[in-house]
């Protein structure tokens, strides 16, 4: 999407979520959404995520896959039993952590969420980050990335420690589909524990 053509469904999605006074609200609306209408069309369900009740760690994906499309929850396939393995072995309890994806439908054959899409569906996140008001976020992979720090850095270079961002604390990561892809011993693996070592670190001294 250029730059200089403003794209009205961006306003409009955040002025919808924006009126949405609970996460309840907010995922009964953001299921009747239609901004894109490639996802809308292929969907099988809107995936607004996982958000249990006083969350202090909220982790933020790129987009649903296959069977999170039809379990209509977040990180239940293969990423997401490594993601629940290798929180575990820091610490870190899935059942106490909001999981959420920057697109709430699945791009259809997993590809990339493009930049159009990712920026209408942000609205939508932007609003449940207010309402679940987390101390920490993490986020996994590159579209993630590009939300929460619009694109400027590498994972390599911002890895790694704690960020000030939106008045909390900001860790961010490889997806746990990378550390799959590149294998155990893979740097994508290495990396995505370090950092839940280091959100755990951070949550014990928050």
């Amino acid at each position: 999407m250029s730059p200089r053509v403003a794209d009205p469904q961006i306003a409009a999605i955040a002025a919808r979520a924006s009126s949405c006074d609970d996460l309840e609200s907010i995922a009964a609306v953001a299921r009747t959404c239609v901004a894109c209408p490639e996802l809308a069309d292929t969907r099988t369900t809107v995936v607004v995520g996982d958000a249990p009740p006083s969350a202090s760690l909220l982790i933020v994906g790129e987009a649903p896959g296959a069977t999170e499309d039809l379990a209509g929850r977040p990180f239940v396939g293969k990423g997401g039993q490594l993601l629940d393995e290798l929180m575990a072995a820091a610490g870190l309890s899935r059942r106490s952590t909001a999981v959420l994806n920057v697109l709430k439908c699945r791009p259809p054959a997993n590809r990339t969420p493009t930049r159009a899409e990712a920026l209408r569906c942000a609205g939508w996140l932007d609003r449940q980050v207010e309402l679940i008001a987390p101390s920490l976020v993490l986020t996994l992979g590159r579209t993630a990335l590009t939300w929460a720090l619009d694109g400027r850095s590498t994972l390599d270079q911002v890895r790694g420690r704690v960020h000030e961002w939106r008045g909390r604390g900001l860790v961010v990561s490889y997806h746990p589909s990378a550390a799959i892809r590149f294998g155990p011993k893979g740097a994508p693996r290495a990396a995505l524990e370090a950092d839940l070592r280091l959100v755990a670190q951070a949550l014990a001294c928050a």
